[in-house]
């Protein structure tokens, strides 16, 4: 283990909560993937779904470089995203808006003036498909969507984990999001590859559950969808035309936690 010393931030968002570094112009030349899995452990480390680092780019406000609570890179990360805009802001590197690259491409975001509330712009979806009841699509990360009656009592750890590691899903993973339906809201949980747990919010995955009941009740327009999920609360925007998702923003707060100071 390198003897480092590197500041961090801790920040959530709804629950989501990661560990972030300024990459900008730090040493750090190569990623020890056992001590990002270390420093995500909650017993062991500081304890995170995610770290992320917030690099320089030359045709964009920053780039984010994110990994996995198992040490490895991940795939789109929504509400680190929403955090790593308000991170950036607090870095004074962005003010109202941005433009920023992630693994998934390009993205852009708005935040409030506080710096605790940020709408990101998702990519488009232009297909959904289907796993028997269960809906199939990618959001920047790969989601399965079931609907499921008194989620509150249900197992999704165990559940989420069977279908995660199922035949079809083994080798690349999936996240598992069960909904259900409330009369102003739709009530998420979900299991996260790459975490392999349940975690109290997943920005992709509420993302991915909106679009597909959407798909689900051939809603279409301007459709804004709130959700609740164990960490608060989420809101999705989006335009629907029976075909193709567009405009799709997810919206909710993003707040640091605390600051310090590590060996990396």
């Amino acid at each position: 283990m390198s003897q480092l010393r590197t500041h961090f931030y801790k920040y959530q968002g709804a629950g989501n909560d990661f560990i972030l570094i300024d990459h900008r112009r730090s040493p750090i030349a190569n990623i020890d993937y056992d001590r990002v899995k270390q420093l995500c452990d909650r017993r062991f480390g500081i304890g995170a779904d995610g770290l992320m680092f917030l690099t320089s780019h030359a045709d964009y406000d920053f780039e984010m470089l994110y990994f996995n609570a198992d040490g490895r890179p991940g795939s789109m990360c929504g509400n680190g995203g929403r955090c790593i805009v308000a991170f950036a802001k607090h870095l004074g590197i962005i003010d109202k808006e941005t433009n920023f690259l992630a693994v998934d491409g390009p993205h852009y975001a708005k935040i409030s003036a506080e710096g605790n509330w940020v709408e990101l712009q998702m990519i488009d979806i232009d297909s959904i498909s289907r796993d028997g009841e269960a809906y199939v699509l990618n959001t920047g990360s790969p989601h399965y969507v079931a609907q499921q009656a008194d989620l509150k009592d249900f197992d999704v750890y165990q559940e989420g984990k069977a279908i995660r590691n199922n035949s079809t899903y083994q080798e690349k993973g999936i996240n598992v999001n069960f909904v259900e339906e409330q009369a102003d809201h739709l009530f998420v949980r979900t299991f996260e590859r790459g975490v392999e747990d349940e975690t109290y919010a997943c920005g992709t995955g509420v993302t991915a559950v909106a679009l597909s009941m959407a798909k689900h009740h051939n809603q279409t327009g301007h459709i804004q969808t709130p959700v609740k999920v164990l960490g608060g609360d989420l809101k999705i925007i989006f335009d629907y035309d029976g075909q193709r998702f567009t405009n799709v923003f997810l919206c909710g707060p993003a707040e640091q936690v605390f600051e310090g100071e590590i060996n990396f």
